[in-house]
C-alpha cells in the first residue's frame, strides 16, 4: 500500500484551520467546555472536516490532514490568544 500523495493547497491554509477554530469556539460557547477538552475537539473536528470533505477519496491522507487542522488550530488560537494578552498587559511598550 503506498502512501498517498497529499498536496497543501489554498483550502488547508485558509478555510480548513480558520473553520475549525470557529467551529471550536462556538462549541466552547455553546456546550461550555471546559479548557481542558478543547485541543481535543478541536482535533476531532479537523479529522471531520477532513474525512468528510478535503480527502473523502484516501482514509490515510484524510487522518493525516485532519491531524494537521486540529492542530494548526490550536497552534494559531495559542498563539493569538498569546500575543494579545502581552500586548494588554505590556503596553507601555507599545506607546
Amino acid at each position: 500500500m503506498d502512501f498517498p500523495v497529499i498536496y497543501t493547497n489554498i483550502w488547508d491554509v485558509v478555510f480548513a484551520v480558520p473553520a475549525v477554530m470557529l467551529m471550536t469556539q462556538v462549541l466552547k460557547k455553546v456546550f461550555r467546555l471546559r479548557a481542558v477538552y478543547v485541543p481535543a475537539v478541536a482535533v476531532l473536528i479537523g479529522l471531520i472536516i477532513s474525512i468528510l470533505i478535503s480527502h473523502r477519496q484516501h482514509l490515510l491522507g484524510a487522518l493525516f490532514m485532519g491531524y494537521f487542522y486540529g492542530y494548526g488550530a490550536i497552534g494559531s488560537y495559542a498563539a493569538i490568544k498569546t500575543s494579545l494578552l502581552h500586548i494588554r498587559t505590556d503596553k507601555k511598550n507599545y506607546s
